[in-house]
């Protein structure tokens, strides 16, 4: 065959066109293989790493929960052990001995975390809101003000005398709310979720219709925006949970010492006391009788299983608050 005969049947072989055979024409179907389509051996490898890697996140909560029920003379002999040779509550006893202050530092934080996330999220949310809508004039500069404090600070003594001589909230519930209640990064994450998941002209339609900007904004915005506002909420929720330098700046009043507060001052009081006490006195049994280690397990447990407990509610919205920014098709 010459040359050029077989360059032309190597093309006629190479497109998809129809090929006629007993003078039936069959057409030649190229198949599309689906991208999600996973091979069921690789789908169990994938299944086993991930499961894998959701035990060594877990795991260390679950060491810390039974190194909380070990007896302390258990550690003191075997060290920490996943099995331990002797369990015990004395622990939980020796801070339930403590539960008068347990139970009003454990209201004083539950009380700061509902109050301050609640004024958290709505100053947020009023904030990216219009930073994010073009017909507000300043958006350019309460962007770059946000977004300046990102990177530089007031630092920690012009924010003291600010709280305290200005404002005047030195042990006041409030001076653990409102250091807290604004944060740049999470303003910038709410106008990133406005750009991009709520559409100008559903709010030019309201507008044309006679909403209000309030009316447009609890009514069409509030709802398009449950991921986003979850997700503010849950971090917010998290900072004011777990926060205890604040206290241990503005609040001298025991009565309004929050939970992490509390922990530390306990948790520091057991560590003086173990290096600082003669000798003859650490062989008392009434030394002995204080679980050191395992009540400080027992402090990690106490402060983090209701946050541990309450996530699962949020992690709907959580997990879709965090493609904010993502490519939609």
């Amino acid at each position: 065959m010459p040359k050029l005969e077989q360059t032309q049947s190597t093309l006629l072989i190479s497109k998809p066109v129809e090929e006629i055979k007993e003078g039936k024409p069959k057409v030649i179907r190229k198949k599309y293989r689906n991208p999600q389509h996973m091979h069921p051996a690789a789908n169990a490898i994938i299944s086993v790493l991930l499961g894998i890697l959701a035990f060594t996140c877990i795991f260390p909560f679950i060491y810390v929960i039974i190194i909380s029920f070990t007896s302390e003379e258990s550690i003191v002999r075997n060290g920490f052990q996943l099995i331990p040779k002797e369990w015990s509550l004395d622990a939980y006893h020796y801070l339930w001995g403590m539960k008068e202050s347990f139970f009003r530092s454990y209201g004083v934080t539950i009380f700061i975390t509902i109050i301050g996330t609640i004024i958290s999220v709505f100053m947020i949310t009023f904030y990216a809101y219009a930073i994010s809508r073009p017909q507000f004039k300043y958006r350019r500069f309460f962007t770059f003000l946000a977004f300046f404090t990102m990177l530089f600070s007031g630092g920690l003594v012009p924010t003291y005398i600010v709280v305290t001589q200005f404002l005047h909230l030195k042990n006041s519930v409030w001076a653990l709310i409102l250091p807290l209640a604004m944060n740049a990064f999470y303003i910038i994450i709410m106008r990133t979720f406005f750009l991009k998941s709520v559409s100008e002209s559903i709010l030019e339609s309201a507008r044309i219709d006679g909403a209000s900007e309030w009316r447009i904004f609890f009514q069409i915005i509030f709802p398009l925006s449950l991921p986003g506002i979850a997700t503010i909420a849950l971090f917010s929720t998290l900072g004011y949970w777990n926060d205890w330098f604040t206290a241990l700046l503005y609040i001298d009043n025991p009565n309004l010492v929050p939970l992490q507060a509390l922990l530390m001052k306990i948790e520091a009081n057991l560590e003086f006391m173990r290096k600082n006490m003669d000798v003859a006195i650490m062989q008392t049994s009434l030394f002995d009788t204080i679980p050191q280690e395992s009540a400080k397990m027992a402090m990690v447990v106490i402060a983090t299983l209701p946050i541990a407990v309450s996530y699962p509610f949020f992690q709907k919205y959580f997990i879709s608050g965090l493609t904010i920014g993502g490519v939609k098709e």
